[in-house]
């Protein structure tokens, strides 16, 4: 007989070959990531993607009780939360436990292809990966890691996730998608959990391309004046160049050319956040492709001989922009609270270092050996200290409200009223301090 499982990855595989032919605007020439697969009309799932709706938003599945899928990725904030932490990165299962990162928006996830290193034009480029290190090649493995973490929803094992899920409302449903003895092969069916919760990740609700942006490059609205001005300087190459990464083409009528993200990999000399517990220790360092959560990648047998894996060291998987408004924190460590302060770091790295890092001016969350790795050769990072600020006050203005018409569910009542809550606290009037006391 055949699996639903196996279906599951026929249309996977069917749906790819359906979309194939994406074009992006990109820095460099990368894989470009494949289609999720079709989702089905508004308003309707399947039995495998409803099993694993049902497993996204189940509290009842960490150690203790209380922590969904959901708890980190809320529909609300762009399926990208902490669970309720105030310090950047999310609350953990455990009462005191935080993890190390900042969660990352699973909206759009089916976009992003697997983790591999392309050699382009002699220069190494690392793209793809769930996680922001890129460690999972799928989103079925990607689901499944909370699950054991100690950081996140603390099971000790895939049998006792599988006792809670065959207590649970919808074990029936369980079995109907993978068969009436699935339960007595416990290792086997936590592989089937993360089947369910990809289905789910796969449909609309997470791929809805329905922002003002997606209205404007189907010709349905026009982008407001200060709109157009941000997505104008998001698109320079000689300034802001955010394009660069957060590839998009306004040309295409198609929304799906318009991730905002060619999922490359960075080091933006992001300050460390002090208040993540791993960071207590001076000598702990979060470097990303290259730990503490994965090995250091190997390199493909066409690398250039003088390539060298560590180059990779302190760089992060670029995120897509697509419900960024709707965010709370912002980068790999989630030091930044609000777009403003995200805009006057790339405006200023390097014409106020000393605000970001303290008197020294020094980047201070990567080892001296791995600095170099810090972009520092295109713009926006490579204005001289002597010519200031890149932005004005009325051009991170203007990003801002680009960036704005990227949130889903452009018409809706939410959306209506977001539009007029006010705009969010720059650093300095919520008292913010990036380097913190040391």
């Amino acid at each position: 007989m055949k699996r639903t499982s196996d279906r599951f990855y026929t249309r996977l595989i069917i749906s790819l070959i359906n979309f194939a032919g994406i074009t992006l605007i990109a820095a460099q020439a990368i894989a470009a990531p494949p289609a999720p697969p079709a989702p089905p009309p508004a308003g309707t799932l399947t039995g495998l993607q409803l099993l694993g709706q049902q497993i996204f938003f189940d509290k009842n599945l960490s150690q203790p009780a209380g922590t969904a899928c959901a708890s980190c990725h809320s529909p609300n904030t762009g399926f990208a939360d902490n669970h309720g932490s105030t310090i950047g990165v999310p609350q953990g299962s455990a009462a005191g436990v935080f993890g190390l990162r900042n969660a990352m928006s699973n909206a759009y996830g089916a976009f992003v292809p697997s983790f591999h290193i392309a050699v382009t034009n002699g220069n190494l480029v690392a793209a793809g990966g769930m996680f922001r290190d890129g460690r999972a090649d799928t989103l079925a493995l990607q689901a499944l890691a909370p699950f054991l973490s100690s950081q996140e929803m603390n099971n000790a094992s895939a049998a006792a996730v599988m006792q809670k899920i065959a207590a649970a409302g919808y074990a029936n449903q369980f079995k109907t998608q993978f068969g009436s003895g699935i339960f007595s092969n416990p290792n086997q069916a936590f592989q089937d959990v993360g089947v369910a919760i990809a289905a789910f990740e796969t449909t609309q609700q997470f791929q809805q391309f329905s922002s003002k942006y997606d209205q404007f490059v189907k010709g349905k609205v026009q982008l407001a004046a200060n709109e157009t001005r941000g997505m104008q300087l998001f698109m320079d190459r000689t300034r802001g160049n955010c394009v660069a990464c957060h590839a998009m083409n306004p040309n295409s009528k198609n929304p799906a050319d318009n991730l905002f993200a060619d999922f490359s990999y960075h080091a933006l000399g992001i300050p460390r956040n002090r208040a993540i517990p791993s960071n207590a220790s001076p000598s702990f360092y979060d470097l990303g492709l290259c730990g503490p959560k994965r090995q250091i990648p190997a390199l493909p047998a066409n690398a250039p001989a003088s390539a060298n894996a560590q180059q990779f060291c302190g760089t992060f998987r670029t995120v897509s922009l697509r419900n960024v408004a709707l965010r709370n924190t912002f980068m790999h460590n989630g030091l930044f609270r609000d777009l403003p302060t995200v805009i006057d770091f790339y405006s200023t790295r390097n014409s106020n270092p000393q605000r970001w890092y303290g008197s020294t001016g020094m980047p201070n969350d990567l080892p001296v050996a791995y600095l170099p790795n810090i972009i520092h050769d295109r713009p926006p990072f490579n204005r001289p200290p002597s010519a200031g600020p890149l932005f004005s006050a009325g051009e991170a203005s203007d990003l801002i409200a680009f960036l704005g018409t990227l949130s889903d569910g452009f018409g809706t009542a939410s959306t209506a009223a977001a539009d007029q809550a006010p705009q969010p606290k720059t650093a300095a009037a919520v008292g913010i301090n990036p380097f913190g006391p040391h």
